[in-house]
């Protein structure tokens, strides 16, 4: 992997070398993902790449637009009963799966199950679920012990496991499995023949998709496919990938590297904005059941030592308005932003005290060891910022990097260190999937169901099930804040800043819709 220094002192000549400009096709986009795809299930995974996947060829019941609104998709609508304990949803006629079967209220019902295993809100559904069934082939059931009213939050959740529809059939695949077939009811399908792990994925437009009639907005609205072909092509060397794009070989790439995000923007044939107005918040993840970090007193010490401009820096640079501090698990600039517990974050760290808290919290030489992910551009710079903290706060470091399939195989190894586990894995997170208690996973005390570390907090459990009863605005603010406070004395999970991650293409794409993932629909060549 190139160092900063070494790209940017390659990259000049790269895009300088003579490029065959292809022919254009009207009828095919070429994109470029963020790194391979490797896992094909976006209900076995949270991995924003198997999402964006995921949204080319399935849909949902609901869907969210631009100011977090829960919108039918799927569903027609929907009536509950005047106690809120049942919930009748109506599919819309005429939906089919890419095998040519009709999406029945059956497959509704296994997919939301198999869901419910995985997701933070989807097992809150589960625990106050008394039943969940088809009525007909149109109508799905849902039965409460009591009212749920963020069950269309849900349902129409957009990432770290959005609640795809899949076939019944596939959707009786374990939980702890991902399917091994991918067949939904979406605006693409997916062409299995064509996909090549780290070179190619290939979907082709769905004709029996019907759009809805509405505006698109996020993953809400019509689904409008205008291209017949989308192709990914994997290229893990940023540089190439931008010098791709200028030259027209590829119309669009997911994630430029910030040192060449300057440069694009001053192409005239070349549009850069932020994907996300809502920002990414990058992490420091522990794994909370093995050691060093099983020690809540080690993880706090490594969180007095961070100095996120640090992190930050070396992930975006310094460009204006790259990246912002951020000491909130539930996102900076969100409705309910707090940083209680945290609040030290925003100073400037004192290493001697760090070392201090170190010496004092019993930690006894265990090597600590950080996935790193090197053909992620927005993640591996993390890591190695944090193998460097580490080693000046005198732990033991192992830096093992890797490709982000390879690194997310080792990541649900619960096995010590030696035996193929891990210490320390760096991600980030859509501020859009923060925002409140029950759907996010890293203030979730949730053990072996919840995400990676397996963080355990029964306290935090029973404020957010109290948080989910709570009428009053000012009630659930303040149980947000000690459900945040908990979440930060305990530092599972680190904030590291909150970025902006641009997303660049060819001017004569239009269309393109800003969110918390990739829509390929409503774009199309001008």
């Amino acid at each position: 992997m190139l160092s900063r220094r070494a790209l940017l002192a390659t990259t000049a000549a790269t895009l300088a070398a003579p490029h065959i400009a292809r022919a254009q096709d009207a009828t095919t986009l070429r994109y470029v993902p963020q790194s391979s795809l490797n896992v094909l299930d976006p209900v076995f995974t949270t991995g924003k790449i198997t999402t964006n996947h995921g949204y080319h060829v399935f849909d949902t019941l609901y869907a969210v637009d631009a100011q977090y609104r829960p919108w039918p998709q799927m569903a027609e609508g929907h009536e509950v009963s005047a106690d809120g304990r049942e919930w009748r949803i109506r599919l819309r006629p005429g939906l089919r799966f890419h095998d040519g079967e009709p999406v029945r209220a059956s497959d509704c019902v296994a997919s939301l199950t198999r869901w419910s295993q995985r997701d933070g809100l989807g097992l809150v559904l589960k625990a106050r679920q008394e039943s969940m069934s088809a009525a007909d082939d149109r109508t799905i059931v849902i039965r409460l012990t009591k009212p749920f009213p963020a069950l269309l939050d849900a349902l129409a959740k957009p990432v770290a496991f959005a609640p795809f529809i899949y076939p019944e059939r596939l959707a009786k695949t374990p939980a702890t499995e991902p399917v091994k077939e991918v067949v939904g009811s979406g605006p693409y399908r997916f062409v299995a023949g064509e996909f090549v792990i780290g070179s190619r994925v290939v979907y082709e437009k769905f004709d029996a998709y019907v759009p809805r009639s509405e505006k698109p907005s996020w993953a809400s609205g019509g689904k409008v496919a205008y291209f017949r072909r989308v192709e990914w092509k994997v290229m893990p060397d940023p540089s190439v990938a931008a010098a791709a794009l200028q030259a027209g070989e590829v119309d669009w790439v997911e994630q430029p590297l910030a040192d060449l995000v300057p440069m694009l923007r001053r192409n005239k044939d070349i549009v850069v904005t932020d994907g996300d107005a809502t920002g990414y918040l990058g992490i420091i993840r522990f794994n909370t059941i093995q050691a060093p970090f099983n020690n809540p007193a080690v993880r706090r010490a490594v969180a007095a030592a961070v100095d996120q401009s640090d992190h930050m820096r070396a992930l975006v640079g310094d460009e204006p308005g790259a990246w912002r501090p951020c000491a909130s698990l539930f996102a900076c600039g969100a409705p309910n932003e707090t940083e209680a517990g945290y609040e030290y974050l925003r100073a400037k760290p004192d290493l001697a005290r760090a070392k201090a808290m170190l010496a004092a919290s019993g930690y006894a030489g265990e090597t600590a060891v950080i996935l790193n992910p090197v053909d992620v551009p927005t993640i591996a710079p993390m890591g190695r910022v944090t193998a460097d903290l580490l080693q000046k706060l005198g732990m033991k470091v192992e830096l093992v990097e890797a490709d982000f399939g390879t690194v997310g195989s080792r990541l649900v190894s619960r096995e010590p260190t030696d035996k193929g586990g891990w210490s320390i894995y760096h991600t980030w997170w859509p501020g859009s999937s923060i925002v409140t208690p029950p759907g996010n996973a890293l203030v979730r005390g949730l053990g072996a169901r919840g995400f990676v570390g397996w963080y355990e907090n029964a306290a935090i459990e029973g404020l957010v099930e109290q948080w989910l009863d709570a009428t009053d605005a000012d009630r659930r603010r303040s149980l947000q804040v000690e459900i945040h406070r908990l979440a930060a004395a305990d530092a599972a999970t680190i904030p590291l800043g909150q970025f902006s991650v641009p997303t660049a293409y060819r001017r004569d794409i239009t269309g393109v819709l800003p969110g918390p993932a990739t829509f390929p629909w409503n774009a199309r060549r001008a």
